[in-house]
């Protein structure tokens, strides 16, 4: 069914979710003329991060993801967000629906790391659309949604702020090896350590120390 458009007029954060999730607003036209039974769509979305512009402090805190800023006109691609998969129930003409997206704070997955490093403004980002249509007059056909079906939206990084310290407020998290986790929670034990922030600030102010020693 070539003939549907789809647009994104907004995205928010969702206050009653069970993880950190956002909501974009999604707008689907169709021919007035044929009635949509349901839409089974998988939505692709990925951040653009060459269609906005940095400052000095962003630039250092994304070296890891795109290398020196001198780089930059070769390495800033577009980074993969999520895919999720959305059913529309049926209509004529136009509808808006709900597209929930989780999003992910462990910062080993390059999304994160891109969304933290940011001091505020609007992220890029692309929604492209894949599925398939239940449409037709008088019973219905069932045809593919073109691939090349997509939409733009500009996020404020406040809305992912705000979904992320809705679960996570002023905190981030680190994935380690079981391995390694062993043998913090064994140097915590032995120093009778109260928090997990306790015993990484205590490790980073002996580091200097151990250093000067070498």
């Amino acid at each position: 069914m070539t003939a549907l458009g789809f647009s994104c007029t907004g995205v928010r954060s969702d206050p009653y979710a069970a993880s950190p999730t956002l909501v974009f607003r999604l707008r689907i036209t169709a021919p007035p003329d044929t009635p949509v039974h349901a839409l089974m769509l998988r939505c692709q979305l990925r951040i653009e991060p060459g269609r906005r512009s940095y400052g000095e402090p962003e630039g250092g805190r994304l070296a890891d993801l795109f290398g020196e800023r001198e780089r930059w006109a070769n390495t800033l691609h577009p980074i993969q967000f999520a895919t999720v998969p959305l059913m529309v129930p049926g209509f004529t003409g136009e509808t808006e629906t709900d597209l929930p997206v989780p999003c992910s704070y462990d910062l080993e997955v390059a999304s994160a790391r891109y969304f933290r490093a940011l001091d505020g403004g609007e992220v890029p980002l692309l929604l492209l659309f894949s599925g398939t249509a239940f449409a037709g007059p008088g019973g219905f056909r069932v045809t593919p949604v073109p691939w090349d079906k997509e939409a733009s939206v500009r996020m404020p990084v406040r809305v992912w702020r705000e979904a992320v310290d809705q679960h996570f407020p002023g905190c981030g998290w680190l994935r380690l090896p079981d391995g390694l986790m062993d043998e913090l929670l064994a140097y915590r034990s032995r120093r009778a350590l109260p928090s997990w922030e306790a015993t990484v600030r205590e490790l980073l102010t002996a580091a200097p120390a151990e250093e000067g020693v070498r």
